[in-house]
């Protein structure tokens, strides 16, 4: 039975499951190919998203030596290799699949993201993780009212916002500036990356006269095309506030990200 306090969809996607990718996947280390592939494979250690995994045989400049360490990456084991890219030398920065995983990922390579400087899927950057297939994240418009509170102070009031729908997320409210209380809030030096959104342009936090609350709003002044109804306009977490839409106050789910 669902779980009635959680109000959106969770993933399906089981630890474990593999299958094919049809883009172009290229990394770089100093401005060097690390590796080009038209065969990588999605591989899911956890339900929200997957991983690549590289064939060995599709390396470009990248030398591995094996670290001589086994770990358990979801429902397999892999070996830890150092990766050598011209000079640039990045510890433990890929794992070798053992002879546990299934046929298709033995050959191939799971990397650490953030071993390499850049991933592109075909010539687009792509940031944090893959993006999911299984994934939707759509921005609609809405005339639902939103009302945001902390600590009892109204931060913003909006007759109409846009509703921004991510598999495996809390539903997001998107405001438009002009509701929002800015004399209550301070600005904030966080910036964060979402392969589906882009990078975030502004983050903003609240102190109150109980506690001080840090980087409960955010914004992408500049998201992908896909949701660019949501330039500009900033959205508060609703892990940390009190938010009622349409009138009614929403439970307040477990912390999940922007």
């Amino acid at each position: 039975m669902a779980d009635e306090s959680v109000q959106y969809p969770g993933p399906l996607t089981p630890v474990g499951h593999v299958e094919p990718v049809p883009r172009r996947i290229r990394g770089t280390i100093g401005g060097r190919l690390a590796f080009d592939t038209r065969r990588a494979l999605y591989v899911w250690e956890w339900p929200p998203y997957p991983q690549f995994s590289i064939p060995a045989s599709d390396l470009v400049d990248g030398v591995l030596t094996d670290d001589h360490q086994v770990r358990t990456l979801g429902a397999w084991t892999a070996r830890r290799h150092t990766l050598q890219v011209g000079s640039e030398v990045r510890e433990g920065a890929a794992w070798i699949w053992d002879d546990d995983a299934p046929a298709p990922l033995r050959g191939t390579i799971r990397f650490e993201w953030e071993a390499l400087d850049f991933w592109f899927e075909e010539d687009e950057p792509v940031f944090v993780h893959p993006r999911s297939p299984y994934s939707r994240v759509d921005a609609l418009r809405s005339t639902s009212s939103v009302r945001v509170e902390l600590d009892g102070v109204v931060l913003a009031e909006a007759p109409n916002c846009v509703k921004l729908f991510e598999t495996g997320l809390p539903t997001r409210y998107y405001l438009d500036r002009t509701r929002v209380d800015w004399a209550r809030l301070r600005p904030s030096d966080t910036v964060t990356r979402c392969p589906y959104k882009g990078t975030t342009t502004g983050y903003w936090s609240f102190d109150g006269d109980l506690a001080v609350h840090e980087d409960i709003a955010w914004a992408y002044d500049f998201p992908t095309i896909q949701v660019n109804r949501i330039a500009g306009l900033v959205a508060f977490y609703n892990e940390h506030v009190d938010l009622h839409v349409d009138g009614t106050p929403l439970p307040r789910p477990s912390r999940t990200g922007p």
